[in-house]
């Protein structure tokens, strides 16, 4: 798939912080390295270098990020039509960038400090699973985890990782956020405290390694966690966090999909332009 042949875009779809070159057009421009390491991809399932590298520069797992902590806070439409521009060229690719900067839309709900401990990497990544049945502590300080967590897509690249739980209280209570329900707190911990699993055994979007992961009796403190569940809580209250996080997400997942479907009706015109049925030549 390293055919395409992209429309040029106007000065519309720039960033949204003064003096950015355009996203979309460094996702563009990053299409040759992706097709050309879309195989090894697939058989390693992860992003090779020097491709990581190269999409780190281009700051694309930071569209989401707050400018607060070296973000380029980008707005919805330009970021699905980034990781359409990716997932055009391989479509775990673009998986692994949506989750990573699903993953940064925590950012705003943790204290400046944590999230700048974070971000300040400038190759800083977060992978985690869905939440499931396994509780964080209250302990003082922070929380005491053990658990496992499945579907960690990126996990590969990942330089921290995170944990969504409710939270039981010291008395044995589970704790309820302002509406009455239990909260479900992220936990973020460094990459090298969760042990893999290794459990991703598909035959497509392979690049994703959407594997397990699983700590046991970690303590993570206080200022490492934060809940998306209020938008009262956020530290950043621009248009873009007001979003719900599964709106961002489904942009995402849109994304990647309307890159793959491109990617096949890219290659279906250029099969049905060039193929000579069997028995004729070419007229033209």
């Amino acid at each position: 798939m390293n055919h395409v042949t992209f429309a040029t875009l106007g000065p519309e779809t720039k960033g949204t912080n003064p003096g950015d070159t355009d996203p979309v057009a460094r996702a563009r421009a990053l299409g040759p390295d992706i097709a050309a390491a879309a195989d090894e991809i697939e058989r390693s399932q992860a992003i090779p270098e020097p491709l990581l590298s190269h999409i780190h520069a281009s700051r694309l797992p930071r569209m989401f990020l707050p400018r607060s902590v070296g973000g380029d806070q980008v707005e919805p439409w330009i970021y699905l039509r980034a990781i359409e521009a990716v997932s055009r060229h391989d479509g775990s690719v673009g998986w692994n960038l949506f989750v990573a900067n699903s993953a940064a839309l925590i950012a705003p709900f943790i204290p400046l400090d944590s999230a700048r401990a974070i971000f300040d990497d400038p190759r800083a990544w977060i992978a985690w699973g869905p939440p499931n049945q396994h509780k964080a502590h209250a302990v003082p300080g922070g929380y005491r985890v053990s658990g496992e967590w499945h579907f960690a897509s990126g996990c590969r690249q990942a330089t921290w990782m995170g944990a969504h739980c409710q939270v039981v209280e010291h008395d044995g209570s589970l704790r309820l956020n302002r509406f009455g329900r239990p909260t479900v707190r992220t936990l973020l911990f460094r990459k090298e405290h969760a042990e893999p699993v290794h459990n991703w055994n598909t035959i497509g979007m392979r690049g994703t390694a959407s594997e397990g992961y699983r700590v046991t009796d970690l303590f993570v403190p206080e200022g490492f966690s934060g809940t998306r569940e209020d938008p009262d809580l956020r530290r950043d209250t621009g248009p873009l966090y007001a979003f719900t996080m599964q709106g961002l997400y489904a942009v995402g997942v849109a994304g990647v999909g309307f890159g793959i479907a491109r990617a096949m009706l890219d290659d279906f015109i250029a099969l049905a332009q060039d193929k000579a049925p069997r028995g004729l030549q070419r007229l033209a």
